[in-house]
């Protein structure tokens, strides 16, 4: 399909056949838009009210409202490759954008979109793992919205989390510093191989691995599990972090791209420090999926003062979250690389996640 912007344009206008001007035509492939189109459609977004701390922006994962003497925190995130457990993801995935900006996920609202061939049940069954996901994470579901539609074949979930912080709490993506070490907690890539596991568990039997490895990767969802939250609050706790992330789309390498996009800054990844995941390095081999470009959602991604690094993994470690010191926030000039024994190259942000890729290739 092809998609075409239109801004401020009245529906009179197109039938008095006005001059309309459209910025761009596009073919639309699955997954997130490029960060370069994302951030040229942000650019054109004014902020006129004075209490928006932080609005759209490449790289930060919530908008920052400032209410009296208390911070706003509000997100968006749809669900769209998962179907089991869907609801479950839904609150999950939009509680970490919050607690990544040093806020306490507190309010959701849901649309839930299905198909003319879903049931009651199922849809009663959705409802069901998002009204457990707020109970276990005492989060208050507030409304929102459902809806049976045509031209989909699956259940869609759009989640809008809120949280509120203290001023003095507030993390930014911006915040990363040269000189900064890099720490990611549990490993990659924990969701792309848990829905790898889920939704194309024949195609990973047909490539020679077993059943076994395949449940072990089914299950981590829930262990390690797609939640930082915990994370989250643990690391902000144990040490003045100045930025945190959650990989999605595009993996750890989209990830770090978005840090040192927000911050101004380059950045140095020290590949043999990366933890791959057992399950998730013999799914991608034998689907000839590169790992650090698969959907990682369960790990975070933070920076920290040299200094203050052995505190951090420290604090970590003793809630039983592992994390790995796996690079350097540069300056800009320095740009992104990605280092290991043979040397180093320049590390350059996917055109798409390599689970919107294989989920493409297998239907075509």
């Amino acid at each position: 399909p092809v998609l075409s912007f239109l801004w401020n344009v009245p529906p009179a206008c197109a039938i008095m056949g006005a001059n309309l001007q459209v910025i761009r035509a596009f073919s639309m492939r699955t997954g997130k838009l490029s960060w370069r189109l994302l951030e040229e459609l942000l650019s054109k977004v004014e902020i006129k009210d004075e209490r928006v701390i932080l609005g759209p922006r490449v790289g930060e994962d919530a908008a920052v409202i400032a209410l009296d003497d208390r911070l706003l925190v509000a997100k968006t995130d749809p669900i769209t490759f998962a179907t089991d457990l869907i609801g479950w993801y839904a609150v999950h995935i939009n509680a970490n954008d919050i607690a990544v900006m040093g806020a306490k996920p507190l309010w959701f609202l849901a649309t839930i979109i299905v198909p003319e061939d879903f049931t009651e049940e199922g849809v009663g069954e959705i409802f069901h793992q998002i009204l457990s996901a707020c109970n276990t994470m005492g989060i208050t579901l507030l409304g929102g919205h459902t809806e049976v539609t045509q031209g989909i074949s699956r259940p869609i979930v759009m989640g809008a989390m809120l949280g509120e912080a203290k001023k003095e709490e507030l993390v930014l993506t911006a915040g990363a510093k040269p000189g900064d070490h890099v720490v990611l907690t549990k490993g990659i890539a924990i969701e792309g191989t848990a829905l790898l596991a889920r939704d194309a568990e024949e195609a990973i039997l047909a490539s020679g691995l077993n059943r076994e490895i395949i449940q072990k990767a089914k299950e981590y969802l829930l262990d390690p599990g797609i939640s930082v939250v915990q994370d989250a609050q643990v690391a902000r706790a144990a040490a003045p972090v100045h930025c945190m992330h959650d990989p999605t789309e595009g993996g750890l390498i989209m990830g770090l791209f978005e840090i040192a996009k927000a911050a101004g800054t380059g950045i140095t990844l020290y590949l043999d420090s990366v933890p791959v995941l057992e399950e998730c390095q013999a799914i991608c081999r034998e689907l000839k999926l590169d790992p650090l470009g698969l959907l990682s959602s369960g790990a975070l991604l933070i920076t920290v003062a040299p200094q203050e690094t052995p505190k951090l993994l420290r604090g970590l470690g003793d809630a039983g979250i592992k994390a790995y010191d796996i690079g350097r926030v540069t300056p800009a000039e320095e740009g992104l690389k990605i280092e290991d024994r043979g040397g180093w190259r320049e590390m350059k942000p996917p055109e798409r996640d390599e689970l919107a890729r294989f989920f493409d290739e297998l239907a075509s």
